[in-house]
């Protein structure tokens, strides 16, 4: 029986994997500059945004009562769904349990009414 060859041994070790991936080299100062103005820009656009929205302390305010009333339709929308589910079953297995009683009636009645063939042997 033939050695198998393991043609893993140019593999390095686990703990090398990604250090070629990451990029050592330190960022230039003109980028610093040009993704910090970018940052300031889109949090100042953020600002505008948010000053823009009426009535915010009312908002602030009926926050804790929104969410109870968002709880309890969640609740309220599974309790529906329990009962739904139930419905379905039951269409599920009346219409389960009807198609196996025709069958069972059926093959019945196929046996009953068999026509006796003489056997014919070769």
């Amino acid at each position: 029986m033939t050695e198998l060859n393991i043609s893993n041994l140019k593999m390095k070790s686990d703990k090398y994997i990604f250090k070629k991936k990451l990029s050592l080299r330190r960022k230039s100062k003109r980028r610093l500059i040009t993704e910090s103005a970018f940052l300031f820009i889109l949090s100042l656009l953020l600002v505008y945004i948010n000053y823009l929205i009426p009535n915010k302390n009312l908002l602030l305010q009926n926050l804790p009562n929104s969410f109870n009333k968002s709880f309890a339709l969640i609740i309220e929308l599974f309790s529906n769904l329990y009962e739904i589910s139930l419905v379905i079953f039951i269409f599920v297995t009346y219409s389960t349990a009807f198609l196996l009683i025709l069958g069972s009636f059926y093959r019945l009645f196929r046996v009953t009414k068999k026509k006796s063939r003489p056997m014919v042997y070769k």
